[in-house]
């Protein structure tokens, strides 16, 4: 536990009743929460349902009028569509909420989940590449999924065109898979993946933490891929472009401590530029499940964390609140303006702005990254290849 980081008194209690859970919709939902803002609201009021009452009054001081929380309808229909669908609804807090999850620096307060949720805590590889694969790489991601498989790991992906949908194929047939959705867990994307989505949810896992029935847009995707990465042990990457969304999940996995492998690819692919770049600046180099295994250790060797199940050991499967950064809301809007003022148009190196920001503020990495996801993902800066940030044109 680093420095910059606490233990609250009282941990976060997970919901307890349906009207606790709409609770924890409706907060999670309201206009300008996000994740480090629903935390810090609960930990700071004890409860969704007191954080809610409160929130006007944050709101009005931090310069916003007239706000009015999520209405009650619009959790209460989220939470009708979930039921609809066979849909479980997995907390911060709950036995069956995945240890690994809850160690990134933005941990979903709650996603949704079909199928066999027990595989959240068995040891997770993730295998992410091109949607335009290559037959090569189709070969590789199938033979790796299948191999991986076997030796008990479970194939984790995004449920997208090429890679992902090779990768989530082969693990069915010789173990499991998740498939971790952009959209709504109900809604199948791409539509060719809709038997396949089937499948999955009867013989393995689907999850998402957006709303059920939501069509998955472009700005959903980001989101997604750090679920995808922080869920797994390790990422492997078959095949990736220059600016892809393979190679930014990459990059959430060394962010959130993971360990990232690369298939290697003809230098005149285009596809393989990405893995190439990678294996450059330090990925391992993988041929087969064996290199994969050699790098991260067997799947029988995983770590209590995301080996146990919730009956194994529920007080330990159970994630606390502790790695919420102590900080009040003034305090985050500060830091957010700091963050924005040293940004423009003219791209920023991700490393400097956090060297300079931590100097002269005295702040940790791991305060300031979980930060920047917010503002990129609150479209407020954008992100651009080499690690470089601006302020969106």
């Amino acid at each position: 536990m680093t420095k910059d980081l606490f233990q609250p008194t009282h941990p976060i209690p997970s919901p307890r009743t349906v009207d606790e859970a709409l609770a924890w919709i409706r907060l999670l939902r309201s206009r300008r929460v996000g994740v480090s803002t629903f935390f810090r609201l609960l930990d700071e009021h004890g409860t969704a349902e007191a954080a809610l009452e409160a929130l006007p009054e944050v709101a009005k001081a931090a310069g916003v009028k007239d706000y009015a929380p999520c209405p009650e309808h619009v959790a209460e229909d989220e939470y009708r569509r979930a039921q609809m669908a066979g849909a479980k609804m997995i907390c911060w807090g709950s036995p069956d909420y995945p240890t690994l999850l809850s160690e990134i620096p933005d941990p979903p307060p709650f996603f949704w989940a079909m199928g066999d949720e027990t595989l959240l805590h068995s040891p997770i590889i993730a295998l992410i590449g091109a949607r335009n694969a290559s037959s090569i790489g189709t070969r590789m991601a199938r033979k790796l999924a299948n191999e991986l498989g076997e030796a008990g790991f479970t194939v984790i992906s995004g449920l997208a065109r090429g890679i992902d949908t090779v990768a989530h194929e082969a693990a069915l047939k010789t173990g499991k898979t998740i498939a971790v959705m952009a959209g709504g867990v109900d809604v199948i994307y791409p539509k060719e993946n809709t038997d396949l989505a089937e499948d999955i949810a009867r013989d393995g896992l689907r999850i998402s933490e957006m709303p059920p029935g939501v069509t998955p847009q472009a700005r959903h995707f980001p989101r997604r891929n750090r679920l995808i990465s922080g869920l797994a042990r390790a990422a492997v990457v078959v095949e990736a472009a220059a600016k892809s969304g393979s190679l930014l999940t990459a990059r959430n996995a060394l962010d959130q401590g993971r360990d990232v492998l690369a298939i290697p690819g003809h230098p005149f692919d285009a596809r393989a530029y990405g893995c190439n770049m990678l294996i450059r600046d330090g990925a391992a180099l993988v041929r087969n499940a064996a290199d994969v295994i050699e790098a991260i250790g067997p799947a029988i060797s995983s770590t209590t964390s995301d080996a146990k199940t919730p009956a194994d050991d529920a007080s330990a499967a159970a994630p606390q609140a502790g790695t919420r950064d102590k900080r009040t809301l003034a305090e985050t809007a500060k830091l957010h303006g700091q963050i924005l003022s040293r940004l423009g148009s003219c791209p920023l190196a991700e490393d400097q702005l956090i060297r300079d920001i931590g100097q002269s503020h005295g702040l940790g990495s791991q305060q300031i990254l979980p930060e920047l996801v917010n503002l990129e993902l609150d479209g407020r800066i954008t992100r651009q290849a080499g690690g470089l940030l601006s302020k969106p044109s």
